[in-house]
This record gives structure tokens, sequence and C-alpha cells, in this order.
């Protein structure tokens, strides 16, 4: 068994906040809200992600795959990048990333593994057969060039009133992504649906009737703030907070004994009690008196 397996099976997830990943619980009630809407009205289609990390966006999205259905999953893991820009990008964020921990973890959830094409995302251009996929989820290259391929990609792929997800479209390290994404909205007909703190949400077809029934949605939960503007003549909703997460993916791992060494997350707060006080405890025996009363004043 080679090393990357054996780490992989050490660290299989029990639950679905053990899966590693940037998806938040907010993102987790849009994807929900979204793809509930279209089971209840009867819209098939494909899923289709791209840049998928170790997996906890897929294995949630996986579960509103319905029979009959593809789900196509694109990511390089840990195949070599096609140009030094990629490959510069991978090595910085993604160095731990292989194909065996992301199948790992999402088969800790499903019975079956998607359709892992590991590649670059252009290699789905012609493969992805046009006017199939109900939502596409895109969260691969930050490259301006990359992401603009991905947007087009993502276009011819959608079904009529199709969804597409553009993550990190606002984050202070990824310009080329809000530069693509803003791009798409003004000059190549994406229209915003709504935005979260990291993803827009778009179609390009009319948002309205779903803007709609997500705001329907919020207002009833009551746990979410709720913004809307306009930009260039376009409604736009946006939703921020930390709202309940929907009911999460089961892991078939989740009656499995914690590793060893693992301490209860409940005693996280104690443990953090206990360092505090050992702090304080050898401020007062080395500090001069003086010290330690002004540490307290400003802590107070």
């Amino acid at each position: 068994m080679t090393a990357t397996l054996a780490s992989a099976e050490q660290q299989r997830p029990r639950r679905f906040d053990d899966v590693k990943g940037w998806f938040p619980s907010l993102d987790q009630v849009l994807f929900a809200a979204l793809l509930s809407r279209q089971r209840r009205r009867g819209e098939r289609g494909d899923l289709l992600e791209m840049g998928v990390y170790l997996g906890k966006s897929a294995i949630f999205t996986g579960t509103f795959r319905g029979d009959g259905e593809r789900f196509t999953v694109c990511d390089l893991f840990d195949a070599p990048a096609p140009d030094e820009s990629n490959a510069a990008e991978a090595r910085k964020s993604y160095a731990s990333l292989t194909r065996v921990a992301f199948e790992e973890n999402y088969l800790a959830f499903h019975d079956g593994l998607p359709e892992v094409v590991q590649a670059t995302t252009s290699v789905l251009d012609g493969r992805i057969p046009p006017d199939t996929c109900r939502f596409v989820h895109i969260d691969a290259s930050h490259l301006y060039e990359h992401v603009v391929g991905d947007i087009g990609i993502a276009r011819q792929s959608l079904l009529p009133g199709g969804l597409v997800v553009l993550d990190d479209f606002r984050s202070e390290h990824t310009p080329g992504v809000a530069a693509a994404t803003w791009e798409a909205v003004f000059n190549r007909g994406l229209r915003p649906v709504c935005l979260s703190t990291q993803k827009l949400y778009g179609t390009w077809d009319d948002p309205e009737p779903v803007q709609e029934d997500l705001l329907a949605e919020a207002r009833d939960r009551g746990d979410m703030n709720i913004s809307v503007q306009e930009i260039a003549g376009r409604r736009v909703v946006r939703f921020s907070g930390r709202p309940r997460p929907p009911v999460a993916p089961v892991s078939r791992f989740a009656g499995d004994p914690a590793p060893a060494g693992a301490a209860p997350s409940s005693t996280a707060p104690a443990r953090a009690a206990a360092r505090r006080s050992a702090v304080r405890r050898v401020a007062a025996d080395f500090l001069p008196p003086v010290v330690t009363r002004a540490i307290r004043r400003r802590r107070g």
C-alpha cells in the first residue's frame, strides 16, 4: 500500500465536516435550495464541477444526482500542469491534493464515484455535450484566461434555465476570477441570481423566478441577512451570515471510533481556558507587577 493511500485511509471522514475544504454553511444552504428547487420542478439534467480539491462540495452536490443523470468532476489532482503559471498556482495552494484522497472522501458518502476527468478543464470543451447540464460549479483555476474558458464551457453545456456557480469571484487573491466573472455579466449575457460571501450564482436565462423562491425561503428561515441591490439595471440579491447548515450527507464511517489521540470537540474550550490560565500563572511568576497589571487592564 502506498503512503498516500495509507494516509487517505487513516483520515477517512466520519462526518461531512471532517472533509477539508471551503464550503461554508451559507453556500450549503444555497446549493440545497437551488438543487432542491430543480428537483421539485422536475428539471432534469447532468451536474458538472470544475475543480474539486478534496471533494467537499462535490460530495454535497452528488446527493442531488437523479437516476440516469451524469455527474462529472474535473481536476488536475496530482497530474503535471500544462503551463508554468498553472503549475505555480498548484504548488502554492494544492500541493497535498491527490486523486486518491478525493476518491476516498467521495466514496465515504456515496456508493460510486462520479465521472472523474483528471486534466485541465479545457478538455471539457467538446467532451460535455451542449445543453445537457442543469447545474455547473466552477472552482478550478483562478487565472483569468482559464476562468474565461470555464465560463464558456458552462454556457454551452447548460440547459435552458440551468445555473452556474462561480467561486472566489470577490476574494482579494483571485482578481482574475473577479475580472472574468463580471466581464461575463456585462458582455456575455450572464445574469446574477444571487451572491454569497464567496460565490456568484447565475444563469443565462431569466433569474427572477429563482430569486423570488430564494428570497421566500430565506425569509422563512430567518437566519440569513438579505440585501437586494441593482447593478446596471438588474436586480442582484445578496445573502450573508452563517445560517444553520442543511442536513449533511452521512458517512459510511459515521459509527467508527475517533482516531487515537483525537479529543472530542467539546473539550476545545476547556483546553483553551487551561492554556490561558497557564499563561497568566507564568506572567504572575516572572513579569514585574507593573507589567502584569498593565496586561490585565488591557485584557479587561
